[in-house]
């Protein structure tokens, strides 16, 4: 089942990734000012329709700098004896393959493999992009627009150790993935995809 974005989410997000370019390229400040306020407006919005305060929203959009694109979300789908490796987040106590937001100057493969030894405790190769999916995400809503790369792994070395980040480490199989999911970190498309690039490492690379 797809989940649908509030037209007011799309909106408030796009007025802040315009202001955000805008500001970024403003030339004086008059122009400042006026995308200073489109920040503020895209605040107002989200607030009306959440819990989170307008002040500390228009900080956090304030806090963006340069052209706006979306952000970039890695997972690392690591397999061992046809079972899928999971781990279940503190944060909520749901599942979800390791893995995190890639950081500047990151290549997407290393983020990956960098996330599934910092969560799981396995040092691992990507071998494959299984998928590249919009990552726009519902629970909790997300104030910016997110891209997610799962890539298929070989475990080189390492045993299962949780992290600060995670509670628990596991490997499934397909029938046996535990039907509460951490968020929109990783949701069954995205698993039924790694399982079928594990059995069959020339099926294309999955994308929307």
């Amino acid at each position: 089942m797809t989940f649908e974005i509030p037209r007011w989410l799309i909106w408030a997000r796009e007025i802040q990734a315009l202001s955000q370019t805008g500001f970024h390229y403003a030339e004086n400040e008059y122009q400042r000012q006026r995308y200073e306020r489109l920040f503020e407006i895209a605040a107002e919005i989200i607030s009306e329709h959440t819990d989170l305060e307008t002040s500390s929203l228009v900080n956090t959009f304030q806090s963006q700098i340069g052209y706006a694109t979306p952000r970039v979300d890695v997972r690392g789908a690591v397999f061992r004896d046809g079972k899928l490796l999971l781990v279940r987040e503190r944060l909520d106590g749901g599942w979800t393959m390791p893995g995190g937001w890639a950081d500047v100057g990151d290549l997407p493969s290393a983020a990956a493999e960098r996330e599934v030894w910092e969560e799981a405790g396995f040092q691992v190769k990507a071998r494959k992009v299984v998928g590249v999916y919009d990552a726009n995400r519902a629970d909790p809503l997300e104030l910016f627009h997110a891209f997610k790369i799962v890539f298929l792994c070989e475990i080189l070395s390492g045993e299962a150790h949780p992290s600060n980040e995670t509670s628990e480490v596991t490997f499934f199989g397909l029938d046996e993935i535990p039907g509460v999911f951490s968020g929109e970190r990783t949701k069954l498309r995205h698993i039924k995809d790694a399982f079928a690039a594990y059995h069959d490492m020339t099926c294309p690379t999955v994308f929307d």
